[in-house]
């Protein structure tokens, strides 16, 4: 894939980086904690990124199985690249000296 994927295909990610493999109801279950999206909907974000070419999936029984291609470095990076281009000028070290200066001004609020 040429972008990062969306918030909600990252999220289908995330799970497929931790269990490495499942099945539409094992992402899910997986986003439970953090988001409650139907069946569907989940089918479709992955259906999506198999699309795209960020995962695979595989005919197992009567289900599939699904298993990220995009790592989590590749994906971190990309949005890092995308962030940087579209608010930084393309300079990570813009967005760099951005981050140190929110850190250190979030860290003397935290001391006051």
């Amino acid at each position: 894939p040429k972008e990062i994927p969306p918030p909600l295909e990252i999220e289908c990610l995330k799970v497929l980086w931790e269990l490495e493999e499942t099945s539409v109801r094992g992402v899910k279950e997986g986003l439970e904690p953090r988001r409650k999206l139907a069946y569907t909907t989940v089918m479709t974000l992955l259906d999506r990124l198999v699309r795209k070419g960020g995962a695979t999936r595989r005919k197992s029984g009567r289900s599939f199985l699904y298993r990220a291609v995009l790592d989590q470095e590749t994906v971190r990076r990309k949005a890092i690249e995308e962030l940087a281009d579209s608010l930084f000028d393309g300079s990570p070290q813009l967005l760099l000296r951005y981050l140190r200066q929110h850190e250190e001004q979030r860290s003397a609020a935290s001391s006051s």
